[in-house]
């Protein structure tokens, strides 16, 4: 497969550090210098779905085709307003397809995820000529906003590609490594009479020791993983997008991998971490910036709550 088209959108409302010093015990430079974030966008009137139908729509723009040329729709999804119909359904809907669709939850790595079913899609079914990977998050909605250590990580939005028949993907490795007391929420399900045993209901719980060890350890066994698969070195990269939950990380494996930190493009500062939206919102600033040229050597990298990890070689 090859990526034909990409497209993003975000929540009206920016939610600046210092609008957060107003009711959390914290400031701008702490977070800041923590985490490298100084804004994020933030759902407030919108609906989810409305984002990711915008992010879908950018996107079929972008690859000149149409909603009704599309055979399938994969959507990454952590939570939304819906525990049924799947987003992916609504999504189909709105944008005027016909295809299939399916929503998979992967976590912050759910787009490579999703990738990694999409090539195998191109693969086994001859017949399938164009794919709609669409990840839509709101992670603000699910963390505790009196916790300064959980609140101010997260952004919301939507980012999306439009997938083609071609050979531009070299590699993609997956891997999990269960480890649910790291980075977990629990919510409880409707009532029955005949419940009896002991149900939990909270906000997002995160060890942020734990995320970084495993999130540093995971995206450079992988990253390597596909460069060695692809017969290139660290060196014949281009461009590294990673998946942007904090700066400190990103840092640590760049500076691992011994390379410099202009290619490793960031909107941290900007948006976040909006979980598996954030890799396709980068790659569609990059691509719209005309930042991105034919041949570029890509590696993607993600990790997430699982703990699920994932990385992928392909060539602009």
């Amino acid at each position: 497969m090859r990526i034909i088209g990409t497209g993003s959108a975000h929540p009206a409302l920016t939610v600046t550090n210092q609008m957060l010093e107003k009711f959390l015990d914290t400031s701008d430079d702490w977070i800041r210098t923590r985490t490298g974030i100084s804004q994020r966008q933030l759902i407030s009137d919108e609906k989810l779905e409305d984002l990711a139908v915008n992010a879908a729509k950018r996107a079929l723009e972008n690859s000149g085709i149409s909603a009704g040329d599309l055979d399938f729709i994969i959507c990454s999804n952590v939570v939304n307003e819906y525990i049924t119909p799947a987003l992916s359904c609504i999504i189909q809907g709105r944008i005027g397809a016909t295809c299939p669709c399916i929503d998979l939850n992967g976590a912050c790595a759910g787009f490579i995820y999703s990738l990694d079913i999409a090539e195998s899609y191109f693969s086994s079914k001859k017949d399938i000529k164009h794919i709609l990977v669409v990840c839509a998050e709101e992670p603000t909605r699910m963390v505790d906003w009196s916790d300064r250590s959980t609140c101010v990580l997260f952004g919301d939005g939507a980012g999306a590609v439009v997938l083609g028949r071609g050979d531009n993907v070299k590699s993609i490795r997956l891997t999990t490594t269960s480890k649910q007391e790291s980075l977990y929420q629990q919510r409880k399900l409707e009532h029955t009479p005949f419940i009896t045993k002991e149900e939990a209901d909270g906000p997002l719980v995160m060890k942020g020791h734990d995320v970084f060890k495993l999130a540093v350890s995971s995206s450079l066994r992988d990253i390597e993983g596909v460069i060695a698969d692809g017969n290139i070195t660290k060196h014949d990269v281009d461009h590294y997008l990673l998946h942007q939950a904090n700066i400190r990380i990103i840092d640590t494996i760049r500076e691992s991998l011994d390379q410099c930190s202009e290619k490793f493009p960031n909107n941290i500062e900007k948006y976040g971490n909006t979980s598996s939206a954030s890799i396709p919102i980068l790659l569609d600033e990059m691509n719209k910036g005309s930042k991105l040229k034919k041949g570029d050597k890509i590696v993607l990298s993600a990790f997430g709550a699982g703990f699920t990890t994932g990385a992928c070689l392909l060539y602009w």
